[in-house]
């Protein structure tokens, strides 16, 4: 039962350096990975979960049945070819897992939203709009003076931190 706890402590071990150094150490098993087919099937994590898992449920097996040091080793194959593989597929899908493209300058073009510090003529002032559903200041340009408080519609975004308004009219 000693080896088979050794085993699962190991292969924590194994996951924990693999998720402190995440993909240095990956390496030492990059010399593998040419087989053909077992890219990422190698990883250090996936070893880390079938040596652990095989080590804690033949350990398990062990302690709890009758059965042998072989019966309780093939469980514990069995067992760590599951963790092995549902940690590639885990690791497959976290790969894959995309998000909605960033929201850009040009977004606001169309937006309204309310004037923060008044824009005097020809100056600027400040305006609160939503870009992404997030609040966010940008200064401000009018064509004519704006009162603080007022509502405004974005006609361009000459920078990423300004843009030109007008008051919208009710």
């Amino acid at each position: 039962m000693v080896w088979f706890l050794g085993s699962g402590i190991v292969g924590l071990v194994l996951l924990v350096l693999a998720l402190l150094f995440d993909g240095v150490l990956d390496g030492l098993l990059d010399g593998l990975g040419g087989l053909g087919g077992v890219d990422g099937l190698l990883s250090l994590p996936v070893v880390a979960g079938f040596v652990s898992m095989l080590g804690f449920a033949g350990a398990l097996t062990l302690g709890t049945t009758g059965l042998g040091a072989l019966a309780a080793t093939g469980v514990g194959a069995v067992a760590g070819i599951a963790a092995g593989w549902l940690t590639y597929r885990f690791g497959r899908a976290l790969m894959r897992d995309r998000t909605a493209a960033a929201p850009r300058g040009e977004d606001l073009v169309g937006s309204t939203g309310r004037v923060v510090t008044a824009i005097p003529a020809g100056g600027y002032g400040e305006v609160l709009l939503h870009l992404g559903d997030q609040p966010a200041k940008f200064a401000a340009r009018s064509s004519g003076p704006v009162a603080r408080g007022a509502r405004i519609w974005v006609e361009s975004t000459p920078s990423p931190t300004s843009v030109v308004v007008r008051p919208v009219e009710f």
